[in-house]
């Protein structure tokens, strides 16, 4: 017999009691080998003065149990607080968010009855990393934030998925024509990596259009891996057009850690009116018994869920005229699939689970490479509401009489000093690059500059009361250039 498995629950806010209670009904009535620690997060936690949202003694519950199972929580908004779920991901180095996304037509309505699709989704850095600040009266900053060992993990995790549950293709999607740095060291990345698995085919996407062939030709991908934010929206996108965002469930894997979850938010306008739809926790549930080794509980649930569907069973969210038989609240939900354990779909796919598929996805440590690291420049931002591009163009070339000399002003990253257009928009955010004064005008042969230039630099701007917001250093890493580029470099 399976020893019981001890895991932490969360019930969360708006509709997650309810969605919880029918869940772990569900799986107590399975048999699942399961003992609750349960804890309070979220919404509650915020509004008692606690601005984590959680508390140390949930922290230490968590880092106990290591499996962790979440309904939805509200993060309220204004006030400064950051989103927990954000915090919980990148605290516990949960770093694959995945979210399979599967049509169940007819009895689900979708206008892609074909789709099965895995969306495997960088879980801790990029925007996500919340590093924003004002820097002038009018413009306001967030830091996109990519690592290599950050995107080394997701990538091969997902070929390892991929070969784990048989899949056949894996889709990366990027904006590296335009984020040439970060997208593109993501890019880079997977086609290193994908070279590693040729029994699986890899190919690159533009994000905009591959979320448009996605929305438009789902059947025609496999698992997709991207970065954080752009697998936030397409994950959406994918679980609305198998039919709703409702029936998804999603697990966010770590090395030591998992954290299984709806993928939908707290619906605090219909939070106790026994209207949820409590299908995307089920299928986080089932996940969770999968990743624990109850397979056999698994299926049961699986099953007997889909079997629900097949009998016209619905909650109002997916209930259709025609299509479905009985309209259903949450509790009749969870009890009509407890009525069907033990039963398998007719025309839906039965879930029957391989112990291969399971395999433990060990990813090899980072190490970090040795790198010649080449100071060749320095942006400097400034705030200057008074001046135009030209007038702060001659001051800066005025200031700047040392080893360092002005190259460019960009704004909004258009250049707009020397020989900007007159029609171009200017706010009060300026970027003012200067490189070594004896620099040709190859990008590629860009001389050294020192730490001491870049000070001596920027006294001469404190000195004449230039407003300096931030500088960002320009590197060469191994003799390569690792910034981007301003307009007619």
């Amino acid at each position: 017999m399976t020893s019981k498995a001890r895991i932490t629950v969360a019930k969360g806010d708006g509709i997650g009691p309810e969605i919880m209670d029918a869940t772990l009904s569900i799986m107590n009535a399975a048999g699942a080998q399961l003992d609750y620690d349960f804890i309070e997060i979220g919404e509650k936690v915020y509004l008692d003065g606690n601005t984590a949202g959680i508390t140390p003694e949930s922290w230490d519950t968590l880092r106990r149990n290591k499996i962790f199972f979440k309904a939805p929580i509200t993060t309220p908004q204004g006030g400064g607080y950051k989103s927990l779920n954000v915090t919980i991901r990148k605290s516990l180095g949960l770093y694959a968010n995945v979210r399979p996304c599967k049509s169940y037509a007819p009895y689900v309505e979708s206008k892609h009855p074909e789709m099965d699709v895995v969306i495997i989704r960088e879980n801790e850095e990029d925007l996500y990393a919340g590093i924003e600040h004002r820097q002038t009266t009018d413009v306001f900053q967030c830091l996109k934030l990519i690592t290599i060992p950050g995107t080394q993990k997701i990538v091969r995790y997902a070929f390892e998925y991929a070969r784990n549950f048989n899949r056949k293709k894996v889709t990366c999607m990027v904006k590296d024509n335009i984020m040439k740095v970060t997208d593109g060291l993501f890019a880079n990345v997977f086609r290193e990596i994908a070279a590693e698995y040729p029994d699986i085919e890899a190919n690159l996407k533009i994000i905009d259009i591959g979320a448009a062939l996605l929305a438009d030709r789902p059947e025609d991908f496999d698992v997709v891996v991207t970065l954080n934010l752009y697998g936030d929206i397409v994950s959406d996108i994918a679980a609305q057009i198998t039919g709703s965002v409702g029936l998804g469930g999603s697990s966010n894997m770590g090395k030591d850690f998992g954290m299984f979850e709806a993928v939908h938010g707290s619906a605090p306008d219909i939070a106790g009116k026994d209207m949820a739809n409590p299908s995307g926790l089920i299928s986080a549930g089932v996940m969770m018994l999968e990743h624990l080794g109850q397979l056999d509980v698994a299926e049961k649930i699986a099953n007997a869920w889909a079997k629900t569907l097949e009998d016209g069973i619905h909650t109002g969210d997916i209930y259709r005229e025609g299509n479905s038989k009985q309209k259903v609240g949450t509790k009749a939900f969870a009890e009509a699939i407890i009525e069907r354990l033990g039963q398998q779909p007719e025309k839906l796919p039965v879930l029957k689970l391989d112990q291969e598929s399971f395999k433990p996805i060990v990813i090899p440590e980072y190490e970090r490479p040795a790198v010649k690291k080449d100071l060749k420049g320095v942006d400097v931002f400034i705030d200057d509401l008074n001046r135009s591009a030209d007038e702060l163009g001659e001051l800066l070339q005025e200031l700047s009489k040392g080893a360092l000399k002005l190259k460019m002003i960009t704004n909004r990253g258009v250049k707009v000093y020397p020989d900007g257009l007159p029609e171009t928009f200017c706010t009060d955010h300026w970027r003012c690059r200067f490189v070594n004064r004896d620099n040709s005008k190859d990008v590629n042969q860009m001389l050294d500059v020192s730490k001491t230039d870049v000070l001596e630099l920027l006294s001469a701007l404190a000195a004449a009361d230039v407003d300096v917001i931030k500088t960002e250093n320009l590197y060469y890493f191994d003799g390569k250039i690792s910034f981007s580029l301003g307009q007619g470099e």
